[in-house]
């Protein structure tokens, strides 16, 4: 979503909702405008149950091999992408054409890209390639080049195909078949051999897969994907140390394409053999009533104390976020309920719609699934999963820990009550009726911390939440109990469940294919380390101007440096995880901005995370806040400013990266008590300090100069220098220890 677009509109669907419930429809209709994943064609007739068959075959293929047994690596990856890729020219449209210059400036790179590998491919083959064969690959090509712009006579942007997306579906996806096919002659017989047929087809694969994600992702990740085998080709024209070797055509399409280090890398795999499998866990859950399980759950917990239906918000959301792999969705689907209760409890529009996005991207963040990243750890890290989670535990803390901070100060502020008594429900009530949906997940987790496969595991939640939605009809049959059967997974809801679960995972699936493009550039030209050497270049002489000119040696060379560093990565991790989902973001700037933070001195494990906590927090980080954007289109606020108040609300995601930098132990790492219970003090001050700073309230109203002081003792008490952590303290108490003592009469009439 760029800005032009939400200062067009800055209304978005639902927004009339202000006072009142936001319906299914209004809901989908916010889902589609903010979240790219989710913007799905509404397909009728022969087209519609062709795509729906396809859709239910990817998912009982991905049950089937997680339940009895992978395909061998290759193999597994190609079938998926086989399906992945074709479908996502079917199942979402193309991009309506704007009256704006920035889209026709993008569309065109795009065809000239294209253009310009195949002139290279056919020309470094001109001896081979019949004259007849030339044509007609350039003949595709231009095809593809014209569908890539914005012309508004080729159509396809609504529910009807355009006549381009049948063509495009089919090469999309005979890309990974030609390689299923001719998997022996390729991967066995013909190894280190590639023959024309194999380049032609891998270039195909480059422009299909960009061209894949440019449909569901619009234009940020392609862009870096495209810039990356540009960076590839150009290396021995580049200047300094951006200079390599360079690579032809021939040699990118063919690392790219005929092994595991591009296309059919990490990225996806991880989608293939964890994140689709717990995509289609939460659709089916959710489909069993899972949600509003963890919404009552979040109202029993939180709904009776001050500004309880924003505690709800968080609980529920944090719930609801563990198994969504979509902040934006997550944002929608917990947000249609609670920001209109939150609005009417008394607080501002803007204000209830950011929590709603911030505590929804914290779901992204929260053990044990952790929006399916937990796996994605696992395997790039090769750390057993139980050892993961319980490591994501205190930093999901600090997060929560922060934005119910905020909550219940604002809420003090403004004098807000909890719900009603008879709002909330009854704990027996809803056990009685919705025990049987906690079965699958208590089994799934079990299983995952018994070190169990993480799609074994997937695949036993899959099961038994068709099968424990079956519970409610037996019990009442049985005479046992008055269950709600409204919610059992019949053939058809099941069907549908499949349906939809493979949707949800397509854009993932195009995304991390183009990742590919970034890992394979990576593993050929050592771009990570240069990244690496600029950023450690840059950090050491901002380290050593800010140690020089800081009297009393309250700030160490080494201290500085890293610090330098660590915002250095951080500002490039918002940046970079702009509009992309997690499980890609996290991939991408594990590889290229992980390496800097490594040569700084900085343990494996707390380096993944980082880059983790800041590519999540991209959602509520304008101008491409999108989670944020979402709340604001259900509570009727401005986006802009809701983004702003979300990214302060996820003051515990920005912060707590430093403090488990600082203070390995937080994560376990070279764990002493000592150091874990001193970051463990200081950080619970330092958020409290810097919650009652943005709010301006703490038990009375705090004035300018305090909110100015206890900002600064609130970054203070990050650091690992006991120095450091004493002044921040100091600052802290100085403003808030008074207002234990002071009377109403004797505080200030506002902040």
């Amino acid at each position: 979503m760029s800005v032009e677009e939400i200062k067009n509109n800055p209304e978005p669907p639902g927004s009339g909702l202000s006072q009142g419930e936001v319906d299914e429809s209004q809901i989908e209709a916010i889902v589609k405008k903010y979240d790219a994943e989710s913007n799905f064609r509404n397909l009728g007739g022969i087209t519609a149950k062709i795509t729906a068959l396809l859709c239910i075959v990817l998912s009982l293929f991905h049950v089937y091999t997680a339940g009895f047994g992978l395909l061998n690596e290759v193999m597994h990856r190609t079938v998926h992408l086989t399906l992945v890729l074709g479908l996502v020219f079917l199942v979402f449209p193309r991009r309506k054409p704007k009256k704006i210059v920035s889209d026709w400036i993008f569309s065109l790179c795009f065809a000239g890209f294209y253009l310009f590998l195949a002139w290279q491919l056919s020309s470094r083959f001109a001896d081979e390639l019949p004259l007849i064969g030339e044509i007609g690959l350039i003949a595709f090509i231009f095809f593809v080049a014209l569908t890539a712009l914005p012309i508004r006579q080729f159509k396809g942007e609504g529910d009807e195909l355009s006549f381009t997306d049948w063509p495009l579906a089919i090469a999309a996806g005979g890309i990974s078949l030609y390689l299923i096919v001719f998997f022996k002659k390729i991967f066995i017989v013909n190894i280190g051999f590639p023959g024309l047929p194999d380049y032609l087809m891998g270039l195909l694969a480059v422009i299909m897969v960009t061209e894949a994600c440019r449909r569901v992702m619009g234009n940020t990740l392609p862009s870096i994907g495209a810039l990356s085998l540009l960076y590839a080709v150009l290396g021995p024209h580049l200047p300094g140390v951006l200079a390599h070797r360079g690579y032809d055509i021939i040699r990118i399409v063919e690392h790219l394409y005929l092994g595991t280090e591009g296309i059919y890398g990490v990225a996806v795999g991880v989608v293939a053999t964890y994140v689709f499998h717990f995509v289609l866990f939460g659709v089916m859950a959710q489909a069993s009533g899972l949600g509003q399980l963890f919404i009552d759950l979040a109202m029993i917990l939180a709904g009776k104390y001050s500004g309880g239906p924003a505690k709800v918000s968080v609980v529920s959301s944090g719930f609801f976020g563990m198994i969504s792999g979509s902040p934006i969705a997550n944002t929608a689907t917990t947000g249609s309920f609670t920001i209109p209760m939150m609005k009417k409890n008394g607080f501002t529009p803007r204000f209830a719609s950011a929590v709603e996005a911030s505590a929804s991207c914290g779901g992204q963040v929260t053990p044990p699934i952790m929006g399916a990243s937990a796996f994605v750890m696992t395997e790039m890290l090769g750390v057993p999963y139980n050892e993961i989670i319980l490591i994501a535990i205190i930093p999901a803390l600090f997060h929560y820990l922060a934005i119910f901070s905020m909550v219940h100060l604002e809420a003090k502020r403004l004098g807000l009550k909890g719900m009603a008594k008879e709002q909330i429900p009854q704990i027996m009530q809803v056990l009685k009726t919705s025990w049987h949906l906690v079965i699958p997940l208590t089994v799934m987790v079990t299983l995952l911390l018994m070190q169990f496969t993480p799609y074994l595991a997937a695949f036993w939640g899959i099961i038994l939440t068709v099968v424990c939605s079956y519970i409610p009809p037996i019990t009442k049959k049985l005479g046992l109990g008055e269950l709600d059967d409204t919610k059992t997974l019949t053939p058809r809801r099941i069907a549908k469940g499949l349906d939809e679960g493979a949707k949800y995972a397509l854009a993932i699936g195009a995304a991390c294919a183009c990742v590919g493009f970034i890992l394979g550039v990576l593993t050929l030209t050592g771009m990570g380390f240069k990244f690496s050497g600029a950023v450690l270049e840059l950090s050491s002489a901002a380290g050593q101007f800010i140690s020089g000119i800081i009297p009393f040696g309250l700030v160490s060379l080494g201290g500085s440096t890293l610090f330098f560093g660590l915002i250095m990565v951080a500002v490039a991790c918002i940046i970079m995880g702009a509009g992309i989902p997690t499980t890609p973001c996290y991939i991408i700037l594990a590889s290229i901005a992980g390496p800097a933070l490594n040569n700084l001195g900085v343990p494996l494990i707390a380096t993944h995370f980082f880059v983790f906590y800041y590519g999540v927090l991209a959602d509520v980080t304008p101008p491409v806040a999108l989670a944020a954007y979402a709340g604001a289109g259900i509570g009727g606020a401005d986006p802009m400013r809701t983004g702003t108040t979300a990214f302060r609300l996820s003051m515990g995601k920005a912060l707590v990266p430093f403090m488990f930098v600082y203070a390995p132990s937080m994560l376990f790492i070279n764990f002493t008590i000592t150091e874990f219970s001193l970051a463990i003090v200081s950080g619970i001050l330092g958020v409290i300090a810097l919650s009652a700073a943005y709010i301006g309230y703490f038990r009375f109203p705090v004035r300018p100069l305090g909110k100015v002081l206890l900002t600064i003792g609130g970054l203070f008490l990050v650091s690992s220098e006991l120095t450091v952590i004493l002044v921040g303290a100091a600052l802290v108490f100085a403003v808030l220890l008074p207002q234990f003592f002071k009377t109403p009469a004797q505080a200030p009439a506002n902040a």
